[in-house]
């Protein structure tokens, strides 16, 4: 059992570091507040490689593992999180078109999303299917060299900008065995996006439904096989839910680092906060909890790039101890500022509201309490 990392793993860690420090963290701030999308900043990710992480060398990809993508994705959040996190929704994305598509599919789109001259988005919830995702309604209905989908996508992150979108849809019967995946480009007739959402946090991506009224895709764009696409979907959420739980580890990373600078420096009765037992201690409980939910992600990278059996528990467990662990850091963070805590002149109050839908999407914890429980019962 060997904890550390290899010389080429801690060489991608510090382009990630460097990246982040010089092109993200200077303006999470101001993307919060003005609700700034900054794609142009994401393209040059893109030129260092993260936004193909582990896509094929095929098609413009790096080929790097889920521990890889762990540490990239850690170091990019701490620089801010929304951004990291729609990275790695377009990461997930384009693998999957990368992974299950035809080798047309593959030729069309992948090239272009590894350099983000094109953004993906992930389409699977919908208004009346959040946790039951088996449950989705809408449909795709072959009509000679085409399908034609009706119904909508609710909180679709870069929906109205993103400029291709991997959908599931029904083509089948009930349950999972019915759900395929198509690819659909922007710009197509029927393809239509809701007003953005107003969000409490993730405020540096746009969030709104994608709408299909007899919206017309070429069969050509199926992924995959037909009937095959909520398992895609399962495949690229155990992933996603890892990428999401380093995006926590990066936030609550900062948090803590503000605070511990916060409370060497700030007097109360005659000496610096640090001084205080009583807050050594929880500083000392939130470096313990985030090198805890570190091991558990990393773990889960493990099992992913080792295709273990019980991969998909491993990852639902660190998804969920993760977000939740790295939530309450930030959160103690924020009360260790008192009052300043609560002020925007400090990061503490936005990276508690972006790590907050961390405990929601790619599946709630409370699903990842399911997947583990089932795993343990089966």
């Amino acid at each position: 059992m060997d904890f550390a990392l290899t010389d080429d793993q801690r060489a991608i860690q510090d382009a990630a570091r460097a990246f982040s420090d010089a092109e993200l963290a200077p303006h999470s701030a101001r993307w919060d507040e003005d609700k700034h999308f900054p794609v142009n900043v994401m393209r040059q990710a893109a030129e260092m490689g993260f936004c193909g992480i582990y896509t094929s060398e095929e098609h413009g990809g790096m080929a790097l593992g889920r521990v890889e993508a762990a540490l990239i994705f850690e170091e990019l959040s701490r620089g801010d999180v929304a951004t990291a996190a729609f990275i790695s929704i377009h990461n997930m994305a384009t693998s999957m078109i990368d992974r299950f598509g035809s080798d047309d599919l593959r030729g069309r789109f992948v090239p272009s999303l590894v350099t983000m001259d094109r953004i993906a988005s992930y389409c699977l919830t919908e208004p009346g299917s959040g946790s039951d995702a088996a449950a989705l309604r809408t449909t795709a209905v072959r009509d000679g060299d085409h399908f034609v989908l009706n119904g909508s996508k609710a909180f679709i992150s870069g929906a109205g900008t993103s400029d291709v979108y991997v959908v599931m849809v029904r083509t089948g019967g009930e349950g999972p065995k019915g759900v395929s995946a198509i690819v659909v480009e922007a710009g197509t007739p029927g393809l239509s996006f809701g007003a953005q959402e107003k969000k409490m946090g993730w405020n540096a991506q746009p969030t709104a439904i994608v709408q299909f009224d007899d919206c017309r895709v070429p069969v050509a764009n199926l992924l995959g096989e037909e009937g095959a696409g909520f398992r895609y979907a399962m495949a690229g959420l155990d992933g996603g839910r890892l990428n999401i739980a380093a995006c926590s580890l990066g936030g609550a990373r900062l948090a803590l680092e503000t605070a511990q600078a916060y409370v060497a420096t700030r007097k109360q009765f005659g000496k610096p906060l640090a001084e205080f037992q009583a807050l050594q201690f929880r500083l000392a409980d939130m470096a313990t909890g985030l090198e805890a939910a570190r091991l558990m992600v990393l773990r889960g990278a493990w099992a992913i790039d080792n295709d273990h059996p019980e991969k998909t528990k491993w990852c639902a467990m660190a998804k969920r101890l993760a977000t939740d662990a790295c939530f309450q850091i930030a959160d103690e963070a924020l009360q260790l500022h008192g009052g300043y805590g609560y002020l925007k002149d400090y990061p503490l109050e936005r990276i508690v509201r972006d790590l907050r839908v961390h405990r929601i999407l790619e599946g709630t914890n409370e699903i990842m309490r399911v997947i583990i429980a089932r795993e343990m019962t089966k």
